[in-house]
């Protein structure tokens, strides 16, 4: 099975390391706050709601937001399937249950809502701090807390 591609914002972040030109840098602009386009009922308008607050800088206004209002509808049809399956216990809905969440589960990978998928887009690195930076911002923190204590008053 061959190599997935990567994407252009990786190789320009590697200096282009196959030296094949890249298509142009797209510059993705804030759009703030659009209303779907169908209605939504609570849990399709809480994912919707959230994806336009966290994904503004990456969710492109024009094609991604079909793509989001799928899958807001998928959350609201999730909410539907786990109501009857509370009613009834019946095992074909436990499948399509199971069936819906992987479809949800791969739409907002593509849309950049995992940390893999937004690292992947050049978004957001995933990385724990190590243990030396760790002690680095702690010993910046006593820096500056004894800084402030020593600095003089106004009222001497």
């Amino acid at each position: 099975m061959p190599n997935p591609p990567k994407p252009a914002e990786l190789k320009r972040h590697l200096g282009n390391p196959g030296r094949r030109p890249l298509p142009k840098e797209v510059s993705y602009v804030a759009g703030g706050y659009i209303a779907p386009a169908r209605p939504l009922e609570f849990a399709g308008q809480q994912l919707w709601d959230a994806a336009m607050k966290t994904g503004e800088n990456w969710i492109a206004r024009n094609s991604d937001t079909q793509l989001l209002l799928i899958t807001c509808e998928q959350m609201d049809r999730r909410t539907d399937l786990i109501t009857k399956i509370h009613e009834t216990s019946e095992w074909r809905l436990y499948r399509a249950l199971h069936d819906l969440e992987k479809m949800i589960s791969s739409n907002l990978s593509m849309l950049g809502f995992t940390p893999t998928d937004r690292t992947r887009l050049g978004i957001a690195e995933v990385k724990a701090a190590s243990k030396l930076e760790e002690l680095m911002r702690k010993k910046a923190e006593r820096v500056a807390s004894t800084v402030a204590d020593t600095s003089p008053s106004k009222s001497d």
